[in-house]
C-alpha cells in the first residue's frame, strides 16, 4: 500500500507545462498594486498582481515580488513596504512602476502624489485603499519573494479600483442581463 502511494505522490509531484501554467494565470482577474518601500535600503516601487490578506486578527497580508526585481533587496532591508491598490484611472502609473512608463522614466515618484502613514513607506495620495506594514515574514518561492506584512496602518476610498486580465488593464462594472 505504501509503495502505490509513493507512486502516486511522485507522479503527482511533476509540473504542469509552464506555458500552460502561464496561460491559464493569465486568464485570472487581479487587483494592481504598487508596492513601496523607504528606508536604509533606499525607496523603492513595483507593481504587483499578487497580493492577497493572509488574516484578520492579527491583520496579515502578502504580496508577491519577482526576485529580480530590485525592490526586493530594498523592501528586506528597509523592513516596511505599502500596498497602494491603484484605481481604475492610473494605468500609466501601474506601467511606469512595472518599468515600463509610455513617457518618462521607469520607478518614477515624481509622476504622482505621496504620503505616509504609520511607517515610512510611500503612500499614494489617490489610492483605491493603503496598507501600510511592517514585514512579519519572508518566504521565497520559485521565482518570488512572499513579503507577509502585519498592516499597522490603512485607508481607502470609494472609487473603482484597477484590474488587471488576460495583459489588459479593466475597470469592474456591474453585470448587466
Amino acid at each position: 500500500m505504501t509503495k502505490v502511494l509513493v507512486d502516486r505522490t511522485a507522479a503527482l509531484l511533476e509540473s504542469v507545462d509552464v506555458d500552460v501554467f502561464v496561460g491559464a494565470m493569465r486568464v485570472q482577474a487581479a487587483a494592481v498594486n504598487l508596492v513601496t518601500s523607504d528606508g536604509p535600503g533606499g525607496k523603492t516601487g513595483v507593481t504587483v498582481s499578487a497580493m492577497t490578506a493572509v488574516s484578520a486578527e492579527p491583520p496579515l497580508l502578502l504580496a508577491c515580488v519577482n526576485r529580480r526585481s530590485p525592490s526586493v533587496a530594498a523592501i528586506r532591508q528597509n523592513g516596511v513596504f505599502c500596498i497602494n491598490a491603484l484605481s481604475a484611472e492610473q494605468s500609466e502609473l501601474a506601467n511606469t512602476f512595472a518599468g515600463r512608463p509610455s513617457n518618462g522614466q521607469p520607478f518614477d515618484f515624481s509622476t504622482a502624489e505621496w504620503m505616509t502613514l504609520s511607517t515610512a513607506a510611500p503612500a499614494l495620495v489617490d489610492a483605491v485603499a493603503n496598507l501600510d506594514c511592517v514585514i512579519h515574514d519572508i518566504v521565497e518561492a520559485g521565482s518570488h519573494t512572499i513579503f507577509i506584512g502585519r498592516v499597522v496602518g490603512a485607508a481607502h476610498r470609494n472609487v473603482k479600483p484597477l484590474v488587471y486580465c488576460d495583459r489588459t488593464y479593466l475597470a469592474p462594472g456591474p453585470l448587466t442581463d
